[in-house]
């Protein structure tokens, strides 16, 4: 009698992006991005507010910030876990922390418009209605 080869193990599944949930699911998943944003992204690597560098307080009332942290945030999780190698935090500095700042911090990015203590939302460019 032959023995039935064991089934191979099965890769963890990477949390689903934040832009594909809703409910409670995505409710869970900004805290614990607001946790890491607050605890971790902020008092590191935060510069000083400015005309040329916004930040907005509300950050996560914008869909476009929330998207990008949240990438940023996932690969944070994966290049900064003990299996990533000696060189992951610097791949992770290299290759997503600076252009997601620069991006969230453009002058013309989504924050631009929003001070300390003052949100402004932003309008979607208007889009004509597809012909059919």
């Amino acid at each position: 009698m032959s023995a039935e080869p064991a089934p191979a193990p099965e890769a963890p599944q990477a949390p689903p992006f934040i832009l594909y949930l809703d409910g409670p699911d995505h409710a869970d998943a900004l805290n614990r991005l607001t946790l890491w944003v607050r605890h971790l992204l902020l008092p590191v690597y935060a510069r000083e507010v400015t005309s040329n560098a916004p930040w907005c307080p509300s950050w996560w009332q914008h869909p476009e910030a929330v998207a990008q942290l949240y990438g940023l945030w996932m690969a944070w999780q994966e290049l900064t876990a003990p299996t990533a190698g000696l060189s992951g935090p610097a791949v992770w500095h290299r290759d997503h922390l600076t252009h997601v700042m620069a991006s969230l911090r453009d002058p013309n990015g989504p924050f631009a418009g929003c001070k300390a203590g003052a949100h402004r939302a932003k309008e979607a460019p208007q889009m004509d209605p597809y012909p059919a």
